[in-house]
Order: C-alpha cells, then sequence, then structure tokens
C-alpha cells in the first residue's frame, strides 16, 4: 500500500475527530454562551476563525478568481446552511432544554444521515453499494443505543421541547446538506483553502444578518470570559474541527462522511460518564461496538458518482 493509499484509509478518521470535537463543543463550551443570542454567537465565532486565518491566505486570495460561479453558489450554500442555520438551529435546541434534556435533540439529530444520502445521491450522484445502506443502517441503530440504551428517550409535551425538536429538525437538514455541499466545495480548491472561505463568508453572512434581526447593540453583552470561550473554540471546535473535517471529506465520499459523524453521541455519552460519572450500561456496550463496526464497514465501501448535478 502506497502512501497516498495509505492516508486516503485514514481520511474518515479525520471526520471522526471533528465530530467528536463538535460533540465536545455542544456539550461542554457552547452552554457557556447560553446568555448571548444566538446569531451573535455564531457571527463571532466564524469571524474569530476568519481574522485568525487571514494572514495564512491573502497570498492566495488570486485563487478565488479562479473559481466559477458555482463553487460560490456551492460556498454561500455552506454558509448558510453549515455555518449559519445548522449551527443556529442545534445552539437554539441546546438552549431550549438548557443543556440538560438533551435526548429529543440527540435523537432528531440522528436524521442527519438520511438527508444527506439522499442529497448526495441527487446532487453529487453518488452510487453507493446495497450493502452501504446495510451497513448505514446499522451505524444509526449502534447510535441509538449508544445514547439511549434500550430506554426510550425522555420526550415531554412542553412547548420549549416541542420548539427544540423543530430546530433539532432544521439542524439535522441544514448539516447534511452542509455536508453534501462541503463535498462539492472541495471539488477545485483544496481543503485549508476551503476551510477559509466557509468561515470567512459565514462571518459576513451573519454579518449582515445581526442588524436585520435588530441585534448590532447586542456587542456589548459579550464579556471577557466569553471571548477567552470563543477563542478556545476557534482553536478547538470550531477552526481545527472543520480544517480535520475537509482534510477527511476530500478524500471520502459525502456519504460515508455522514455515517461518520455518528460519532458524535459517543462523545456525549463519554463526556456524560467523565462529568458525571454515569457509567456505561451493556446495552450502550453493544451500541458502541455496532456503531464503530459498521463506520468501519461503510468506509470501506466503494461509491460510484457520475458528474455533479452542480
Amino acid at each position: 500500500m502506497n502512501q497516498r493509499d495509505r492516508a486516503d484509509r485514514l481520511a474518515p478518521i479525520f471526520v471522526i475527530i471533528a465530530a467528536s470535537l463538535w460533540g465536545v463543543d455542544g456539550i461542554v463550551l457552547r452552554p457557556a454562551l447560553f446568555d448571548l443570542p444566538v446569531p451573535l454567537v455564531v457571527f463571532i465565532e466564524s469571524l474569530i476563525v476568519a481574522l485568525i486565518l487571514t494572514p495564512f491566505f491573502w497570498k492566495r486570495f488570486s485563487e478565488l478568481g479562479k473559481l466559477e460561479k458555482r463553487d460560490w453558489v456551492v460556498f454561500f450554500g455552506i454558509a448558510l446552511f453549515g455555518g449559519a442555520l445548522g449551527t443556529m438551529a442545534i445552539t437554539r435546541a441546546l438552549f431550549y432544554v438548557n443543556f440538560v434534556n438533551l435526548s429529543i435533540v440527540i435523537l432528531i439529530q440522528k436524521l442527519q444521515p438520511v438527508f444527506a444520502i439522499i442529497l448526495a445521491a441527487v446532487l453529487l450522484r453518488e452510487r453507493p453499494q446495497k450493502r452501504f445502506f446495510f451497513y448505514a443502517g446499522m451505524a444509526i441503530i449502534g447510535a441509538y443505543f449508544v445514547t439511549f440504551g434500550i430506554n426510550q428517550p425522555e420526550i415531554n409535551t412542553t412547548d420549549k421541547t416541542g420548539l427544540a425538536a423543530l430546530f433539532s429538525l432544521l439542524a439535522a437538514f441544514s448539516f447534511g446538506t452542509s455536508t453534501v455541499l462541503s463535498k462539492r466545495g472541495l471539488k477545485n480548491v483544496d481543503f485549508r483553502l476551503a476551510t477559509y472561505i466557509r468561515f470567512a463568508m459565514t462571518a459576513l453572512l451573519l454579518g449582515i444578518i445581526l442588524p436585520i434581526l435588530g441585534l448590532s447593540g447586542s456587542f456589548n453583552q459579550v464579556t471577557t470570559r466569553h471571548m477567552l470561550i470563543f477563542l478556545f473554540i476557534a482553536f478547538t471546535t470550531g477552526g481545527l474541527a472543520i480544517f480535520l473535517y475537509y482534510y477527511g471529506l476530500k478524500k471520502i465520499s459525502a456519504s460515508v462522511a455522514t455515517i461518520c459523524e455518528l460519532s458524535f453521541p459517543l462523545t456525549a455519552v463519554i463526556l456524560e460518564y467523565l462529568l458525571r460519572r454515569n457509567i456505561l450500561d451493556p446495552f450502550q456496550w453493544f451500541g458502541v461496538i455496532l456503531l464503530f463496526y459498521s463506520i468501519l464497514r461503510v468506509s470501506r465501501v466503494k461509491i460510484s458518482a457520475r458528474e455533479p448535478a452542480l
């Protein structure tokens, strides 16, 4: 096996690491930003990453002129769905359940692969082998057992839980769409430049949205503690995570990537143990094994693709 083949086989691991970092973000870091408006949170974290990366990429700005109109439409879609709508929706959903009753949020997030696989088939013309769907289904079942064991999700009928469910559904659709668009966006640029464009366009988009929502004056709510958290996010679960994610996504299909992202619930369970000493029950351990085995099998399935539709 040559070095390039070895790198391609390891690519899913980078997606898994990125998804795990997002799990840390949602459970450990983002709760500390609860008292800020959600659009402001997304704007600041995107702007900080874009500003940090600008000195490293300003010499490459000439490459942006080589991008076609389709490429810019795709990156706008990434900024809209992945950077703005998806991030704001999942943050709002977590805010509604106060980062305590996460069952409904995590459960609905498991619909993300469904959206991504359908869109990958329509927009990217990806055609997985039949066994892909078998192992993908196993992965979703494994993710369920990891999160809940044999217990039913705790879903009540309060207004906030219903709203959390709606925002979780929007987040699942948005992130699934972003996965597919990101795969298309990486067609003509490398993963480094794609990371920069993603954050820069998201910051620009949110910079336009904030005044429309009447949040221009909300910056005075940001404290030194908030800024330290934003900086930590930028170097870990924000910029670094997307960097690793795009590196892996460049080498694998969108369909495989979205299954690898199911490592998020496993991260949640591990953090639950580390923070609250809640030990996994036997059925959750069964889910861990099933999830890892399924991801391993999915990552080895060959997926054919014709010329993308966009």
